[in-house]
């Protein structure tokens, strides 16, 4: 195969949702293939990166062109996704090709906004656990879609009617304030606690819809110690910055499991608010439960984070000064 390839698609319509608007996607992969790519008529060129430039720009091209087909328009982020995936393959093609376990892992949410996909193998591998395991731990820095990947796949569960009832909760730690003393009744004051998991629902399905399902008490968010006690069937349960957490607590989180079940535990081990010596209940059950058979975990790093490009680099700063005091 020498540098350069004309791929034919089957319509314009196809070639529109490849190119993306004003050739969005062509532009990603331009950037990090190198070389040059034109479209014109139902045709896209691509020369200028040698065979093994070449033999990636048709494997991520089959990738977008199989997805155009199957109702979905591929945005800039999908591409950017496409290639940090392809960046570790070789000038040989897999045989079960190398871009299914993203196509895999993409997250279909009935009457949702958009369907989610994952920026890169971790996350892939991370929404394969959720599907695979009653229950997941997913642990890694902020910004990584550790809640918002669990959520959509919670959606996608529940308006599929695969799974009854979805239940959020957190712990409630108090930082430097005590709750009595803040305005309002309990509902007000732990709300702020819980609004980043209505932030995540509200970017994924419609507002209306939420409020509808907490009615019909098909969606349910609540503190932490309001698990006590009960005993969840049939939901998928969201366990959020879990590594605020006690022992006791965790314990008994895990102990609220029913039958038909389904659970994910997400945390940040490095932004842990307890009180001083006091234990995280999720660095602890990592510690204890890694080799228990039927339990997944999935560890996210800086390379993972979809947030503002500029949460990377505050992270590996963080990291490095860190790093940096202990020596």
């Amino acid at each position: 195969m020498d540098d350069s390839i004309t791929i034919v698609l089957d319509s314009r319509d196809v070639l529109s949702g490849v190119c993306g608007a004003n050739d969005g996607n062509l532009r990603v992969l331009e950037g990090s293939l190198g070389g040059r790519i034109a479209a014109r008529g139902n045709e896209i060129r691509f020369e200028g990166a040698g065979d093994a430039g070449v033999r990636r720009f048709k494997t991520m091209i089959d990738s977008l062109i199989a997805a155009v087909k199957e109702g979905e328009s591929p945005s800039p982020e999908y591409v950017r996704a496409l290639t940090r995936q392809s960046s570790g393959w070789t000038s040989e093609k897999p045989a079960a090709g190398p871009v299914d376990p993203m196509r895999e892992a993409l997250i279909h949410i009935p009457q949702g906004f958009k369907n989610v996909f994952p920026r890169g193998q971790n996350q892939a591998a991370y929404i394969k656990g959720m599907r695979t395991y009653d229950i997941c731990f997913c642990v890694g820095p902020a910004g990584t879609g550790k809640t918002y990947l669990a959520i959509a796949e919670a959606l996608n569960l529940v308006l599929s009617r695969k799974i009854r009832k979805l239940v959020l909760t957190r712990p409630v730690v108090e930082a430097g304030e005590s709750l009595g003393f803040l305005p309002g009744d309990l509902a007000q004051k732990i709300s702020p606690y819980l609004r980043p998991l209505y932030d995540a629902m509200e970017a994924l399905i419609p507002y209306e819809m939420i409020r509808r399902m907490e009615d019909d008490r098909v969606i349910e968010i609540a503190p932490l110690a309001y698990m006590r006690g009960r005993s969840l069937n049939d939901a998928m349960i969201i366990l959020d910055e879990a590594q605020n957490t006690t022992k006791e607590q965790m314990k008994m989180f895990l102990t609220r499991i029913g039958e038909g079940a389904r659970v994910v535990i997400t945390g940040d081990t490095t932004q842990i608010d307890l009180p001083k010596r006091v234990d995280s209940g999720l660095l602890h059950a990592i510690s204890i439960l890694s080799g228990v058979e039927g339990l997944y975990f999935a560890y996210l790093n800086t390379a993972d984070v979809v947030r503002h490009p500029l949460i990377k680099k505050i992270i590996q700063a963080y990291e490095d000064g860190t790093n940096n005091e202990k020596k």
